[in-house]
Protein backbone atom coordinates (compact mmCIF):
# COMPACT_ATOMS: atom_id res chain seq x y z
CA UNK A 1 0.00 0.00 0.00
CA UNK A 2 1.24 3.66 -0.75
CA UNK A 3 0.25 6.71 -0.20
CA UNK A 4 -0.01 10.18 -2.57
CA UNK A 5 -1.96 13.70 -2.40
CA UNK A 6 -3.53 15.12 -4.55
CA UNK A 7 -3.13 18.83 -3.38
CA UNK A 8 -5.86 20.28 -5.69
CA UNK A 9 -8.49 18.54 -4.92
CA UNK A 10 -7.49 18.13 -0.99
CA UNK A 11 -7.59 14.71 -0.60
CA UNK A 12 -5.36 11.98 -0.29
CA UNK A 13 -4.96 8.47 -2.14
CA UNK A 14 -3.96 5.01 -0.96
CA UNK A 15 -2.91 2.59 -3.57
CA UNK A 16 -3.91 -0.81 -2.56
CA UNK A 17 -3.02 -4.10 -3.69
CA UNK A 18 -5.24 -6.15 -6.78
CA UNK A 19 -6.38 -8.23 -3.39
CA UNK A 20 -8.67 -5.16 -2.69
CA UNK A 21 -10.70 -5.00 -5.64
CA UNK A 22 -10.86 -8.73 -5.72
CA UNK A 23 -12.52 -9.63 -2.61
CA UNK A 24 -14.85 -6.01 -4.04
CA UNK A 25 -15.93 -7.42 -7.55
CA UNK A 26 -19.68 -7.43 -8.66
CA UNK A 27 -21.41 -10.00 -11.32
CA UNK A 28 -20.66 -9.26 -14.73
CA UNK A 29 -22.95 -9.43 -17.79
CA UNK A 30 -25.92 -10.12 -15.97
CA UNK A 31 -28.08 -7.85 -17.20
CA UNK A 32 -29.43 -6.74 -20.75
CA UNK A 33 -31.07 -3.75 -21.37
CA UNK A 34 -34.51 -4.99 -21.28
CA UNK A 35 -33.69 -6.28 -17.39
CA UNK A 36 -32.33 -2.72 -17.18
CA UNK A 37 -35.40 -1.03 -18.11
CA UNK A 38 -37.68 -3.64 -16.10
CA UNK A 39 -35.32 -2.10 -13.18
CA UNK A 40 -36.40 1.50 -13.87
CA UNK A 41 -39.38 0.68 -14.33
CA UNK A 42 -39.93 -1.32 -10.93
CA UNK A 43 -37.67 1.97 -9.11
CA UNK A 44 -41.31 3.44 -9.08
CA UNK A 45 -44.09 1.35 -9.78
CA UNK A 46 -45.29 1.70 -6.34
CA UNK A 47 -45.86 5.45 -7.06
CA UNK A 48 -48.62 4.62 -9.31
CA UNK A 49 -50.24 2.78 -7.18
CA UNK A 50 -50.35 5.05 -4.40
CA UNK A 51 -49.31 8.83 -3.51
CA UNK A 52 -49.60 10.82 -6.40
CA UNK A 53 -53.44 11.04 -5.55
CA UNK A 54 -52.03 13.53 -2.32
CA UNK A 55 -51.32 15.87 -5.09
CA UNK A 56 -55.35 16.83 -5.85
CA UNK A 57 -55.62 17.51 -2.53
CA UNK A 58 -53.18 19.78 -2.79
CA UNK A 59 -53.23 21.36 -5.89
CA UNK A 60 -57.05 19.88 -8.02
CA UNK A 61 -56.57 18.01 -11.09
CA UNK A 62 -55.17 20.87 -13.34
CA UNK A 63 -52.71 21.71 -10.74
CA UNK A 64 -51.15 18.49 -10.03
CA UNK A 65 -51.42 18.03 -14.15
CA UNK A 66 -49.32 20.64 -14.69
CA UNK A 67 -47.16 19.87 -11.64
CA UNK A 68 -46.76 16.25 -13.63
CA UNK A 69 -46.05 17.50 -16.40
CA UNK A 70 -43.35 20.16 -14.85
CA UNK A 71 -41.57 16.99 -13.78
CA UNK A 72 -42.18 14.91 -16.25
CA UNK A 73 -40.06 17.19 -18.25
CA UNK A 74 -37.51 17.27 -15.77
CA UNK A 75 -37.42 13.61 -15.70
CA UNK A 76 -37.20 13.09 -19.24
CA UNK A 77 -34.49 16.07 -19.86
CA UNK A 78 -32.14 14.56 -16.51
CA UNK A 79 -32.53 10.74 -17.92
CA UNK A 80 -31.27 11.98 -21.31
CA UNK A 81 -28.23 13.88 -19.39
CA UNK A 82 -27.81 10.40 -17.20
CA UNK A 83 -28.32 8.15 -20.41
CA UNK A 84 -24.94 10.05 -21.95
CA UNK A 85 -22.91 10.15 -18.87
CA UNK A 86 -23.47 6.05 -17.82
CA UNK A 87 -22.63 5.21 -21.52
CA UNK A 88 -19.31 7.37 -21.39
CA UNK A 89 -18.56 6.15 -17.41
CA UNK A 90 -20.14 3.28 -17.08
CA UNK A 91 -19.69 2.32 -13.18
CA UNK A 92 -21.17 1.20 -10.17
CA UNK A 93 -20.99 4.73 -8.44
CA UNK A 94 -23.56 6.17 -11.30
CA UNK A 95 -24.53 9.14 -9.95
CA UNK A 96 -21.39 9.72 -7.23
CA UNK A 97 -19.02 8.24 -10.72
CA UNK A 98 -20.55 11.23 -12.87
CA UNK A 99 -20.37 14.01 -10.32
CA UNK A 100 -16.71 12.84 -9.13
CA UNK A 101 -15.59 13.23 -12.65
CA UNK A 102 -17.35 16.78 -13.03
CA UNK A 103 -17.09 18.17 -9.73
CA UNK A 104 -14.37 16.84 -7.74
CA UNK A 105 -14.28 14.30 -4.27
CA UNK A 106 -16.37 16.81 -2.62
CA UNK A 107 -19.02 16.82 -5.24
CA UNK A 108 -18.74 13.52 -6.19
CA UNK A 109 -19.34 12.04 -2.65
CA UNK A 110 -22.38 14.77 -1.82
CA UNK A 111 -24.22 13.66 -4.43
CA UNK A 112 -23.76 10.02 -3.63
CA UNK A 113 -24.58 10.76 -0.28
CA UNK A 114 -27.94 12.61 -1.43
CA UNK A 115 -28.36 9.35 -3.36
CA UNK A 116 -27.67 7.13 -0.90
CA UNK A 117 -30.41 8.96 1.38
CA UNK A 118 -32.81 8.53 -1.27
CA UNK A 119 -32.49 4.62 -1.75
CA UNK A 120 -31.43 4.05 1.93
CA UNK A 121 -34.86 5.70 3.83
CA UNK A 122 -37.33 4.70 0.23
CA UNK A 123 -37.66 1.19 0.99
CA UNK A 124 -38.27 1.72 4.79
CA UNK A 125 -41.00 4.08 3.97
CA UNK A 126 -42.70 1.19 1.05
CA UNK A 127 -42.47 -1.55 4.11
CA UNK A 128 -44.78 0.61 6.37
CA UNK A 129 -46.87 1.15 3.04
CA UNK A 130 -46.58 -2.91 2.24
CA UNK A 131 -47.35 -3.21 6.62
CA UNK A 132 -50.53 -1.12 6.25
CA UNK A 133 -51.82 -2.59 2.93
CA UNK A 134 -51.73 -6.02 4.72
CA UNK A 135 -53.59 -4.77 7.15
CA UNK A 136 -56.38 -3.17 5.49
CA UNK A 137 -56.64 -6.80 3.28
CA UNK A 138 -56.83 -8.46 6.54
CA UNK A 139 -54.24 -11.15 5.68
CA UNK A 140 -52.72 -13.52 8.31
CA UNK A 141 -54.93 -11.44 11.03
CA UNK A 142 -51.77 -8.98 12.20
CA UNK A 143 -52.83 -5.78 14.28
CA UNK A 144 -49.52 -4.60 13.75
CA UNK A 145 -47.14 -4.65 11.18
CA UNK A 146 -43.88 -4.77 12.23
CA UNK A 147 -43.85 -8.37 11.10
CA UNK A 148 -44.87 -7.27 7.78
CA UNK A 149 -41.41 -5.21 8.05
CA UNK A 150 -39.15 -8.05 9.12
CA UNK A 151 -40.30 -10.56 6.45
CA UNK A 152 -40.05 -8.05 3.59
CA UNK A 153 -36.21 -7.12 4.56
CA UNK A 154 -35.15 -10.80 5.51
CA UNK A 155 -37.17 -12.56 2.25
CA UNK A 156 -36.13 -9.65 -0.68
CA UNK A 157 -32.58 -8.95 0.85
CA UNK A 158 -32.05 -12.81 0.86
CA UNK A 159 -32.73 -13.20 -2.62
CA UNK A 160 -30.21 -10.07 -3.50
CA UNK A 161 -27.99 -11.95 -1.70
CA UNK A 162 -28.62 -15.45 -3.85
CA UNK A 163 -27.06 -13.17 -6.91
CA UNK A 164 -27.65 -10.33 -9.13
CA UNK A 165 -29.14 -12.34 -12.21
CA UNK A 166 -31.85 -14.18 -9.69
CA UNK A 167 -32.46 -10.84 -8.27
CA UNK A 168 -33.39 -9.20 -11.27
CA UNK A 169 -35.15 -12.05 -12.89
CA UNK A 170 -37.52 -12.18 -9.60
CA UNK A 171 -37.90 -8.03 -10.14
CA UNK A 172 -38.43 -8.45 -13.10
CA UNK A 173 -41.74 -10.71 -12.72
CA UNK A 174 -43.03 -9.27 -9.86
CA UNK A 175 -42.87 -5.64 -12.34
CA UNK A 176 -44.76 -7.37 -14.69
CA UNK A 177 -47.80 -8.70 -12.88
CA UNK A 178 -47.98 -4.94 -11.17
CA UNK A 179 -47.95 -3.52 -14.81
CA UNK A 180 -50.78 -6.29 -15.63
CA UNK A 181 -52.85 -4.93 -13.06
CA UNK A 182 -52.18 -1.18 -13.51
CA UNK A 183 -53.77 -2.35 -17.15
CA UNK A 184 -56.82 -3.54 -16.28
CA UNK A 185 -57.32 -0.77 -13.93
CA UNK A 186 -57.11 1.70 -16.89
CA UNK A 187 -59.22 -0.76 -18.94
CA UNK A 188 -62.07 -0.66 -16.59
CA UNK A 189 -61.77 3.11 -15.93
CA UNK A 190 -62.00 4.19 -19.42
CA UNK A 191 -65.96 3.51 -20.12
CA UNK A 192 -66.33 5.47 -16.68
CA UNK A 193 -64.57 8.47 -18.07
CA UNK A 194 -66.28 11.55 -17.54
CA UNK A 195 -64.05 15.51 -17.98
CA UNK A 196 -66.87 16.45 -15.15
CA UNK A 197 -65.21 14.25 -13.01
CA UNK A 198 -61.35 15.64 -13.15
CA UNK A 199 -62.78 19.35 -12.40
CA UNK A 200 -64.89 18.12 -9.25
CA UNK A 201 -62.75 19.61 -6.68
CA UNK A 202 -64.32 23.46 -5.53
CA UNK A 203 -62.47 26.16 -6.26
CA UNK A 204 -60.75 28.13 -3.37
CA UNK A 205 -59.97 31.84 -2.67
CA UNK A 206 -56.71 31.49 -3.48
CA UNK A 207 -55.22 33.70 -5.70
CA UNK A 208 -55.72 32.85 -9.46
CA UNK A 209 -58.02 30.25 -8.20
CA UNK A 210 -60.66 28.49 -10.89
CA UNK A 211 -62.32 25.64 -11.87
CA UNK A 212 -59.20 24.24 -13.32
CA UNK A 213 -56.83 25.26 -10.16
CA UNK A 214 -58.95 24.98 -7.14
CA UNK A 215 -56.20 26.12 -5.24
CA UNK A 216 -54.65 28.02 -7.18
CA UNK A 217 -50.91 29.12 -8.67
CA UNK A 218 -49.73 28.12 -5.37
CA UNK A 219 -51.23 24.76 -5.21
CA UNK A 220 -49.07 23.95 -8.67
CA UNK A 221 -45.92 24.58 -6.24
CA UNK A 222 -47.16 22.25 -3.27
CA UNK A 223 -48.25 19.40 -5.66
CA UNK A 224 -44.69 19.22 -7.45
CA UNK A 225 -43.64 17.06 -4.83
CA UNK A 226 -46.74 14.29 -5.73
CA UNK A 227 -45.88 14.74 -9.01
CA UNK A 228 -42.31 13.18 -8.84
CA UNK A 229 -44.03 9.91 -7.04
CA UNK A 230 -44.63 9.13 -10.53
CA UNK A 231 -40.93 8.88 -11.69
CA UNK A 232 -38.88 8.64 -8.78
CA UNK A 233 -35.84 6.89 -8.23
CA UNK A 234 -35.89 6.29 -12.20
CA UNK A 235 -32.37 7.34 -12.53
CA UNK A 236 -30.60 4.71 -10.91
CA UNK A 237 -30.71 2.17 -13.79
CA UNK A 238 -27.02 3.56 -13.86
CA UNK A 239 -26.03 1.76 -10.67
CA UNK A 240 -26.23 -1.68 -12.99
CA UNK A 241 -23.63 -0.72 -15.16
CA UNK A 242 -21.04 -3.05 -13.90
CA UNK A 243 -23.12 -5.65 -13.81
CA UNK A 244 -24.69 -4.93 -17.40
CA UNK A 245 -23.94 -7.09 -20.17
CA UNK A 246 -22.90 -3.87 -22.71
CA UNK A 247 -23.00 -1.05 -20.20
CA UNK A 248 -22.25 1.39 -22.84
CA UNK A 249 -24.88 0.97 -25.45
CA UNK A 250 -27.24 -1.49 -22.56
CA UNK A 251 -27.48 1.70 -20.17
CA UNK A 252 -28.99 4.54 -22.64
CA UNK A 253 -31.50 2.28 -24.02
CA UNK A 254 -32.08 0.45 -20.88
CA UNK A 255 -32.58 4.32 -18.85
CA UNK A 256 -34.70 5.50 -21.97
CA UNK A 257 -37.20 2.58 -22.32
CA UNK A 258 -38.19 2.49 -18.80
CA UNK A 259 -38.34 6.54 -19.39
CA UNK A 260 -40.83 6.40 -22.21
CA UNK A 261 -43.08 3.50 -19.93
CA UNK A 262 -43.58 5.84 -16.45
CA UNK A 263 -44.70 8.56 -18.78
CA UNK A 264 -46.95 6.30 -20.54
CA UNK A 265 -48.81 5.28 -17.77
CA UNK A 266 -47.95 8.69 -15.69
CA UNK A 267 -50.37 10.06 -18.23
CA UNK A 268 -52.88 7.29 -18.12
CA UNK A 269 -53.36 7.24 -14.37
CA UNK A 270 -53.77 10.32 -13.85
CA UNK A 271 -56.33 11.09 -16.80
CA UNK A 272 -58.24 7.60 -16.00
CA UNK A 273 -58.69 7.61 -12.12
CA UNK A 274 -59.77 10.83 -11.31
CA UNK A 275 -61.48 11.14 -14.58
CA UNK A 276 -63.40 7.81 -13.64
CA UNK A 277 -63.71 8.12 -10.07
CA UNK A 278 -63.93 11.87 -9.05
CA UNK A 279 -60.83 13.96 -8.04
CA UNK A 280 -62.68 14.39 -4.67
CA UNK A 281 -62.73 10.85 -4.40
CA UNK A 282 -59.40 9.99 -4.14
CA UNK A 283 -57.50 13.07 -3.22
CA UNK A 284 -56.90 11.72 -0.13
CA UNK A 285 -57.03 7.91 -0.51
CA UNK A 286 -54.03 5.63 1.27
CA UNK A 287 -54.98 3.01 -2.21
CA UNK A 288 -56.40 5.48 -4.88
CA UNK A 289 -56.41 3.15 -7.60
CA UNK A 290 -59.24 0.68 -5.59
CA UNK A 291 -60.70 3.71 -4.26
CA UNK A 292 -61.31 4.91 -7.93
CA UNK A 293 -62.73 1.53 -8.90
CA UNK A 294 -65.48 1.62 -6.01
CA UNK A 295 -66.41 4.85 -6.68
CA UNK A 296 -66.50 4.73 -10.13
CA UNK A 297 -68.98 1.69 -10.24
CA UNK A 298 -70.85 2.13 -6.66
CA UNK A 299 -68.99 -0.41 -4.82
CA UNK A 300 -66.77 -3.37 -4.90
CA UNK A 301 -66.55 -5.60 -7.51
CA UNK A 302 -63.72 -8.28 -8.59
CA UNK A 303 -61.69 -5.27 -10.69
CA UNK A 304 -61.35 -3.22 -6.94
CA UNK A 305 -60.30 -6.67 -5.65
CA UNK A 306 -57.72 -7.33 -8.43
CA UNK A 307 -56.41 -4.18 -8.38
CA UNK A 308 -56.31 -3.98 -4.28
CA UNK A 309 -54.17 -7.51 -3.91
CA UNK A 310 -52.07 -6.26 -6.83
CA UNK A 311 -51.15 -3.47 -5.88
CA UNK A 312 -49.06 -4.89 -3.47
CA UNK A 313 -47.34 -6.48 -5.93
CA UNK A 314 -45.93 -3.10 -7.23
CA UNK A 315 -45.19 -1.96 -3.33
CA UNK A 316 -42.89 -4.90 -3.20
CA UNK A 317 -41.66 -4.22 -6.75
CA UNK A 318 -40.58 -0.74 -5.93
CA UNK A 319 -38.94 -1.94 -2.41
CA UNK A 320 -37.40 -4.68 -3.97
CA UNK A 321 -35.78 -3.30 -6.60
CA UNK A 322 -34.62 -0.34 -4.32
CA UNK A 323 -32.92 -2.46 -1.92
CA UNK A 324 -30.78 -3.22 -5.20
CA UNK A 325 -29.65 0.27 -5.50
CA UNK A 326 -29.20 1.20 -2.06
CA UNK A 327 -26.46 -1.68 -2.27
CA UNK A 328 -25.06 -0.52 -5.26
CA UNK A 329 -24.38 3.07 -4.20
CA UNK A 330 -23.23 2.31 -0.45
CA UNK A 331 -21.11 -0.25 -2.56
CA UNK A 332 -19.44 2.09 -4.80
CA UNK A 333 -18.85 5.23 -1.77
CA UNK A 334 -16.65 2.17 0.66
CA UNK A 335 -15.08 0.73 -2.14
CA UNK A 336 -13.39 4.30 -2.82
CA UNK A 337 -12.92 4.42 0.63
CA UNK A 338 -15.44 7.33 0.76
CA UNK A 339 -17.21 5.31 3.24
CA UNK A 340 -15.55 2.18 5.41
CA UNK A 341 -14.54 0.06 3.51
CA UNK A 342 -15.58 -2.98 5.03
CA UNK A 343 -19.01 -2.12 3.58
CA UNK A 344 -18.01 -2.85 -0.22
CA UNK A 345 -16.74 -6.80 0.52
CA UNK A 346 -18.50 -8.83 -1.94
CA UNK A 347 -18.94 -12.45 -0.74
CA UNK A 348 -19.00 -15.66 -3.23
CA UNK A 349 -21.92 -14.76 -5.06
CA UNK A 350 -20.56 -11.42 -5.55
CA UNK A 351 -23.24 -9.26 -4.21
CA UNK A 352 -22.21 -7.03 -1.70
CA UNK A 353 -23.36 -8.52 1.39
CA UNK A 354 -22.65 -5.65 4.44
CA UNK A 355 -23.85 -3.01 1.61
CA UNK A 356 -27.59 -4.64 1.69
CA UNK A 357 -27.28 -5.88 5.31
CA UNK A 358 -26.53 -2.84 7.20
CA UNK A 359 -29.01 -0.30 5.53
CA UNK A 360 -31.77 -2.91 5.41
CA UNK A 361 -31.14 -2.99 9.45
CA UNK A 362 -31.17 0.84 9.66
CA UNK A 363 -34.34 0.36 7.71
CA UNK A 364 -36.52 -1.75 9.49
CA UNK A 365 -35.49 0.26 12.67
CA UNK A 366 -36.42 3.28 11.55
CA UNK A 367 -39.73 1.96 10.11
CA UNK A 368 -40.76 0.23 13.44
CA UNK A 369 -40.01 2.90 15.29
CA UNK A 370 -41.62 5.87 13.32
CA UNK A 371 -44.47 3.62 11.71
CA UNK A 372 -44.27 6.81 8.94
CA UNK A 373 -44.20 6.18 5.99
CA UNK A 374 -45.37 9.30 4.70
CA UNK A 375 -42.12 11.55 6.90
CA UNK A 376 -39.76 8.83 5.80
CA UNK A 377 -40.60 9.36 1.83
CA UNK A 378 -40.40 12.77 1.89
CA UNK A 379 -36.86 12.49 3.72
CA UNK A 380 -35.94 10.29 0.61
CA UNK A 381 -37.72 12.93 -1.67
CA UNK A 382 -35.61 15.70 -0.61
CA UNK A 383 -32.32 13.74 -0.77
CA UNK A 384 -33.44 12.68 -4.46
CA UNK A 385 -33.86 16.25 -5.58
CA UNK A 386 -30.87 17.51 -3.96
CA UNK A 387 -28.95 14.91 -5.83
CA UNK A 388 -31.16 15.98 -9.30
CA UNK A 389 -29.54 19.32 -8.67
CA UNK A 390 -26.24 17.95 -8.98
CA UNK A 391 -26.39 15.69 -11.23
CA UNK A 392 -27.30 18.15 -14.21
CA UNK A 393 -25.07 20.46 -13.14
CA UNK A 394 -22.29 17.10 -13.62
CA UNK A 395 -23.90 16.98 -17.28
CA UNK A 396 -23.45 20.59 -18.34
CA UNK A 397 -19.75 20.57 -16.43
CA UNK A 398 -18.97 17.68 -18.38
CA UNK A 399 -20.01 18.99 -21.53
CA UNK A 400 -18.38 22.20 -20.81
CA UNK A 401 -14.93 21.00 -19.26
CA UNK A 402 -14.79 17.45 -21.52
CA UNK A 403 -16.07 17.89 -25.15
CA UNK A 404 -13.89 14.87 -26.13
CA UNK A 405 -14.70 12.70 -23.83
CA UNK A 406 -16.21 9.30 -25.44
CA UNK A 407 -19.86 9.70 -25.57
CA UNK A 408 -20.92 6.61 -27.41
CA UNK A 409 -24.60 8.28 -26.74
CA UNK A 410 -25.03 11.64 -27.09
CA UNK A 411 -27.95 13.62 -24.80
CA UNK A 412 -30.09 15.58 -27.36
CA UNK A 413 -29.74 19.04 -27.18
CA UNK A 414 -26.56 18.55 -25.12
CA UNK A 415 -26.84 21.13 -22.33
CA UNK A 416 -29.24 22.72 -22.85
CA UNK A 417 -31.54 20.03 -22.17
CA UNK A 418 -29.81 18.85 -18.34
CA UNK A 419 -30.62 22.90 -18.07
CA UNK A 420 -34.36 22.69 -18.38
CA UNK A 421 -33.72 19.73 -15.84
CA UNK A 422 -31.69 21.80 -13.12
CA UNK A 423 -34.04 24.72 -13.39
CA UNK A 424 -37.16 22.63 -12.69
CA UNK A 425 -34.48 20.12 -10.06
CA UNK A 426 -34.10 23.74 -8.03
CA UNK A 427 -37.94 24.33 -7.80
CA UNK A 428 -38.30 20.81 -6.72
CA UNK A 429 -36.09 21.26 -3.97
CA UNK A 430 -37.86 24.23 -2.67
CA UNK A 431 -40.93 22.85 -3.22
CA UNK A 432 -40.15 20.13 -1.32
CA UNK A 433 -38.62 22.15 1.81
CA UNK A 434 -42.44 23.82 1.93
CA UNK A 435 -44.33 20.66 1.91
CA UNK A 436 -42.37 18.89 4.97
CA UNK A 437 -39.57 21.35 6.59
CA UNK A 438 -39.47 18.99 9.44
CA UNK A 439 -38.28 15.99 7.00
CA UNK A 440 -36.05 18.40 4.94
CA UNK A 441 -34.25 19.45 8.27
CA UNK A 442 -33.66 15.87 9.14
CA UNK A 443 -32.18 15.05 5.71
CA UNK A 444 -29.94 18.07 5.85
CA UNK A 445 -29.09 17.00 9.24
CA UNK A 446 -27.63 13.78 7.82
CA UNK A 447 -25.94 15.31 5.09
CA UNK A 448 -23.77 17.30 7.06
CA UNK A 449 -23.18 15.04 9.21
CA UNK A 450 -21.99 12.92 6.47
CA UNK A 451 -19.99 16.01 4.83
CA UNK A 452 -18.18 15.83 8.07
CA UNK A 453 -17.55 12.45 8.47
CA UNK A 454 -15.52 12.78 4.42
CA UNK A 455 -13.66 15.97 5.95
CA UNK A 456 -12.29 14.93 8.50
CA UNK A 457 -11.51 12.03 8.21
CA UNK A 458 -12.51 9.91 4.60
CA UNK A 459 -10.73 12.42 2.23
CA UNK A 460 -7.45 11.86 4.08
CA UNK A 461 -8.17 7.79 3.27
CA UNK A 462 -9.72 7.21 -0.68
CA UNK A 463 -8.69 4.41 -3.10
CA UNK A 464 -6.62 5.51 -5.52
CA UNK A 465 -7.31 2.36 -7.89
CA UNK A 466 -11.17 2.33 -7.32
CA UNK A 467 -12.55 2.70 -10.36
CA UNK A 468 -14.50 6.42 -10.38
CA UNK A 469 -10.98 7.39 -8.58
CA UNK A 470 -9.43 6.05 -11.76
CA UNK A 471 -11.08 7.97 -14.01
CA UNK A 472 -10.67 11.41 -12.12
CA UNK A 473 -6.85 10.06 -12.09
CA UNK A 474 -6.80 9.98 -15.84
CA UNK A 475 -8.20 13.09 -16.55
CA UNK A 476 -5.87 14.33 -13.84
CA UNK A 477 -2.95 13.29 -16.01
CA UNK A 478 -4.17 14.11 -19.56
CA UNK A 479 -4.83 17.85 -18.01
CA UNK A 480 -1.24 17.96 -16.49
CA UNK A 481 0.24 16.78 -20.29
CA UNK A 482 -1.89 19.16 -21.84
CA UNK A 483 -0.20 21.80 -19.46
Amino acid sequence: MSKSRRHGAKVEYQHLDAQYLKHRQLKRGAAGWVLLAGLGVSYVISGDFAGWNFGLAEGGWGGLLIATALMATMYTCMILGLAEMASALPVAGAGYGFARRALGPLGGFATGTAILIEYAIAPAAISVFIGGYVETLGLFGLTNSWPVYLACYVLFIGIHLRGVGEALRVMFVITAIAVVALVAFVAGMIPQFSVDNLFDIAPTDAAGASTFLPFGIAGVLAALVYGIWFFLAVEGVPLAAEEAREPRRDMPRGIIAAMLVLLGFAALILLTAPGGAGSSAIAEADNPLPAAVRAAYGGDNFLAQVVNYVGLAGLVASFFSIIYAYSRQLFALSRAGYLPRWLSVTGRRKTPYMALLIPGTIGFALATITQDGAKLINIAVFGATVSYVLLNVSHIVLRKREPNLARPYRTPGGAVTTSIALVLALAAVIATFFVDRLAAAITAAIFLAAIGYFWFYSRHRLVANAPEEEFAALKQAETELDS
